[in-house]
């Protein structure tokens, strides 16, 4: 894991990095385990007229990556349960072993079974909640598809979920640049679930207004 974080700043700096953070963005929301905040940040660093850009980058991939973790859940989740639960037989590459393990969550008895019976009753608003904070997106995709929520509510939810989180991070690093840098590592988590809970609210608040 820590080869793969390590790869991911190397990359951040190298003239395709873009590719990149669409690549681990994608990946991120169906089967990678290191969020693309750790290459949006420096990236946006470096260029930060270039912020916006790539939050855009991020959220559009990352979605299409949920939209991948979706189908995952909706028609392959048994055949994933046996990939990632069943102990290989013999040694394999170091990304199937990886994949194995990212994956491992569909296993019976853990957060995949929580986050399947909550979109069983609240779909959207899960989305909405969890899709800006630390709680792993390839859960809430997976268990979408599984939960057969429906697409374009899954979509447009993921959409604003997703790029909460993204423009968030580059608004504060464009407007503050490198001094901002260690108060979102440490507290980007924060802001977001406060920030989450507030939108929440007011559209909670609306539902009822109108």
């Amino acid at each position: 894991m820590r080869r793969l974080y390590d790869w991911m700043m190397r990359m951040a700096g190298h003239r395709r990095a873009p590719h990149a953070l669409a690549f681990i963005s994608f990946l991120e929301s169906s089967i990678f385990p290191i969020p693309p905040d750790a290459m949006l940040i420096p990236m946006a660093l470096a260029n930060r007229a270039k912020a916006w850009r790539y939050a855009a980058i991020c959220t559009i991939a990352s979605v299409l990556g949920g939209i991948a973790g979706y189908l995952i859940g909706y028609f392959l989740l048994d055949l994933v349960r046996e990939f990632a639960c069943q102990k290989p037989a013999t040694a394999s590459y170091v990304f199937v072993e990886m994949t194995r393990t990212a994956l491992g969550f569909v296993c019976p008895g853990g957060r995949f079974q929580q986050a399947l019976d909550w979109f069983n009753d609240w779909g959207v608003w899960i989305l909405l909640i969890k899709g800006p904070t630390p709680f792993p997106f390839k859960i809430l995709t997976i268990a979408a598809g599984a939960a057969h929520m429906n697409l374009l509510a899954f979509t447009i939810a993921s959409v604003l979920s997703r790029a909460l989180r993204f423009y968030l991070v580059a608004g504060l690093i464009y407007w503050y640049g490198e001094p901002i840098r260690e108060f979102i590592e440490r507290r980007l988590n924060l802001i977001v679930t406060v920030l989450t809970v507030a939108v929440v609210a007011v559209l909670v608040g609306l539902r009822y207004v109108l």
